[in-house]
């Protein structure tokens, strides 16, 4: 028997478009939550939905592991599970009236959860986690099992809680609300205690349990479908900047970080074990605290630590205490920038505090240093007018970054574009899949003009890049006509529609 089966919600095979690319990586949160319940003392196993085929294998890893607990717990270190798709929402509804069923006592933490709580609790789920989980989660299980925390029987009156499922009586040795951080149901109504504060002092934390998941699986895919091997780590967690689209559900405006010691302690023992040829650092914003990449330059060359990588990052932090140099010699191959727009006046309404200009000049200085630049693209914001459409496409064009990723403007709850917005919100709330692309307010265009518009950029870049660098791409040059007739093709769809929304 195990104390704790872990899973995620998101299922690879779920989003067709993520299974054709097999950019799989471990459900880094969930792994380290479940090393920090080890640390305590529990037992614990994961259901790696990265590599399941549905929710009903959860079946087979209850009857294997026979758990007490049942923690869902999202990796909100993944973009992909920060989207809130429908599909993966649905997920964790079915994997929690499975767990349920078994008799586990169920506790569901992300961002999801935390702004759809009482959609939660009707599927059988038993408490949720608001915020960062760890300590949460760990408080909740001694509470849960006081003789397993070392906590002696008392002879106070049994609290009683009523979940969506029924009825449960359990011995309060201090009180459940005392719990900072935690959902419940008492009485038919949800209860939320205390926000719980971000824990400062990441380096306390152990490093995820990798050894719970199939890294041999892994390997096999990714060798398979790319031809190297590579795995995630995190540096920090948060993010301090305002961009009034982006969704901070659980560490709010705070940002904190590991030190470059115990990243590169992190890597060591990555290497050791599993020897990775590349690494994913999948922060919001890698080395964002002042002289963060200097030293982890310096350190990583210093203990021969060294592993090729990607991260992700801003063009005015790039521009920062010779930030492009230090990642060329730490060994970054690729940062994916947030560009967005190619036009100030929609990057203002953002509120992304950068320049067009910083865009311009960071791609410069990365190309110059032998770092690969890519960009995330955005577009549907409101008051985005063809003109502003025209200036993204033609900073592409200018710029020709190694990729780019596209989307449209997406209203998460809790951000000022969401209000902004709310009044235009249609019924469907959700993407349903991570390429749904479907306007969810009343933008300047339609959502067909905009999946259109998708194809035309990257119809338009991938001919582009082809003839740009034609001996890099020779085994690609086939695909030339194919990319120049989408092109045209989708410019003629394209310049067929009119906008639908008057601009503000």
């Amino acid at each position: 028997m195990t104390d704790i089966l872990f899973a995620n919600t998101y299922f690879l095979k779920h989003d067709p478009k993520e299974y054709r690319n097999m950019n799989l990586y471990a459900p880094l949160g969930t792994l380290y939550a479940a090393a920090f319940v080890m640390q305590k003392g529990y037992t614990a196993a994961v259901f790696d939905t990265m590599l399941s085929d549905s929710e009903e294998d959860l079946k087979a890893s209850l009857e294997l592991h026979k758990p007490k607990f049942m923690v869902i717990y999202d990796d909100t270190f993944n973009y992909l599970t920060k989207m809130c798709l429908n599909r993966m929402r649905e997920a964790a509804f079915r994997m929690s009236e499975i767990a349920k069923d078994f008799g586990c006592t169920v506790i569901v933490s992300g961002s999801d959860s935390v702004d759809h709580l009482e959609k939660y609790f009707t599927h059988k789920v038993d408490f949720a986690i608001c915020g960062e989980g760890e300590q949460t989660l760990g408080e909740l299980l001694d509470f849960l099992t006081p003789s397993f925390a070392g906590n002696e029987e008392t002879t106070q009156p049994h609290e009683e809680i009523i979940f969506a499922s029924g009825t449960a009586a359990m011995q309060s040795h201090n009180s459940i609300s005392d719990i900072n951080g935690l959902a419940y149901v008492t009485s038919g109504n949800i209860t939320r205690t205390a926000p719980r504060k971000p824990l400062k002092e990441l380096d306390t934390l152990p490093f995820p349990a990798w050894d719970l998941i199939d890294i041999a699986r892994y390997r096999e895919l990714w060798l398979k479908h790319h031809g190297y091997f590579s795995m995630n780590l995190v540096t920090t967690r948060g993010c301090p900047f305002h961009c009034n689209w982006c969704a901070k559900p659980i560490y709010g405006q705070v940002y904190n970080s590991h030190s470059p010691e115990y990243i590169i302690r992190h890597m060591k023992l990555l290497k050791e074990k599993y020897s990775p040829d590349h690494i994913w650092f999948c922060d919001d914003i890698f080395g964002l605290k002042p002289g963060w990449t200097t030293t982890f330059d310096y350190t990583v060359n210093k203990d021969g630590s060294k592993i090729p990588f990607k991260c992700l990052s801003r063009a005015d932090l790039l521009l920062k205490e010779d930030n492009i140099s230090h990642l060329a010699s730490a060994g970054c191959e690729s940062v994916w920038m947030g560009a967005e727009s190619g036009s100030q006046k929609i990057l203002n309404a953002m509120d992304k505090g950068t320049t067009v200009e910083e865009i311009y000049e960071s791609t410069r200085l990365l190309k110059k240093h032998g770092i690969k630049t890519c960009f995330f693209l955005q577009f549907g914001y409101t008051g985005e007018t063809k003109s502003e459409i025209d200036k993204t496409i033609k900073m592409v064009n200018d710029l020709m970054p190694d990729d780019i990723g596209i989307s449209v403007s997406y209203p998460l709850p809790g951000t000022k574009f969401y209000d902004r917005v709310a009044s235009q919100m249609k019924s469907k709330h959700n993407w349903e899949l991570s390429d749904d692309f479907e306007m969810m307010f009343d933008g300047t265009y339609s959502t067909e003009f905009y999946r259109v518009l998708h194809t035309v950029v990257h119809k338009q870049y991938r001919t582009r890049q082809l003839l740009h660098e034609p001996m890099k791409r020779i085994k690609s040059l086939w695909k030339l006509p194919v990319y120049w007739l989408g092109w045209m093709w989708s410019v003629r769809k394209r310049n067929k529609f009119k906008p639908v929304a008057r601009i503000a």
